[in-house]
């Protein structure tokens, strides 16, 4: 059996699951594409960040994942997971949808992404990951981002963020 072409892994937010709506929908995307294994994270045994980019780095190597050839895709904690990973192993890719960054409670918050491909969707309604001081990171990085009239879990917006995500797998596989 030869290996997967590409990787993309998913990672959920706090109080969310592998089975939740955003990360399925992506997971369904990612799939379409061939030569491409998509693997949603099962976080839930911990809420601690360190653990969870511990858990990332762990399905990376239990994947044979290389790198150059993986994208990370991450909802809230799991944005925080997807581009703290990044800024230790450089990806090709990393799709972060309202990632817990810029926040002081958590450790290393700002971290510097250095992945190929980046791109970043927030909601303006966002209670929980205030956007301004991610949007201020975005700007420092130079990397793209969108902002939705929508809240934290973005649960309005499946659709929007299924297709953008869809269009950021095919600027990283081409």
């Amino acid at each position: 059996m030869t290996s997967p072409e590409f990787h993309v892994f998913l990672s959920h937010g706090l109080e969310s699951g592998p089975g939740s709506t955003k990360i399925q929908a992506m997971k369904a995307v990612a799939e379409a594409f061939p030569g491409v294994t998509a693997t949603a994270l099962d976080h839930r045994t911990t809420k601690d960040p360190a653990t969870r980019f511990r858990q990332m780095a762990d399905a990376m190597a239990e994947a044979g994942a290389v790198p150059e050839r993986t994208v990370l895709a991450g909802s809230s904690m799991g944005g925080w997971v997807c581009a703290h990973t990044s800024s230790q192993t450089p990806v090709l890719g990393c799709f972060l949808l309202a990632p817990a960054l810029a926040l002081p409670q958590y450790p290393q918050s700002s971290p510097r992404i250095r992945a190929r491909f980046a791109q970043m969707i927030l909601g303006w309604d966002d209670h929980v990951i205030p956007v301004m001081p991610v949007l201020e990171l975005a700007h420092d990085q130079k990397l793209p981002t969108l902002i939705l009239p929508d809240g934290h879990r973005l649960e309005n917006s499946v659709e929007r963020v299924s297709e953008e995500f869809r269009r950021f797998l095919e600027r990283c596989l081409a």
